[in-house]
């Protein structure tokens, strides 16, 4: 029951980072491209993008809509770990009595 746990804990939190990695990496490059001359309207017009598409999810904040992707992830990621440990644990019931 322990490994379950574990399993579980990890792919919950890294099914939670990785979109907020992912978005955060896209806002730190498009700021940096702002430093870039020529780049300044395609980094302001990108930022600005981001942050109304996360305002969608986030009633109007893109922090709340960051998190609630995230969050949304992270429960998807956790339900697909439960699934796979007990497809894994019939297979393996199911191998135990083809055995006998």
């Amino acid at each position: 029951m322990f490994s379950l746990f574990r399993s579980l804990f990890l792919s919950t939190l890294l099914s939670f980072a990785m979109p907020v990695i992912l978005v955060g990496g896209i806002l730190a490059s498009l700021y940096t491209a702002s430093y870039i001359p020529g780049f300044t309207w395609i980094s302001e017009t990108g930022t600005t993008q981001v942050s109304k598409f996360l305002a969608v999810f986030g009633n109007g904040c893109p922090l709340e809509g960051m998190l609630t992707i995230g969050f949304a992830f992270a429960f998807v990621g956790s339900l697909f770990d439960l699934f796979n440990f007990s497809m894994y644990q019939g297979l393996r019931n199911h191998s135990s009595e083809q055995a006998r």
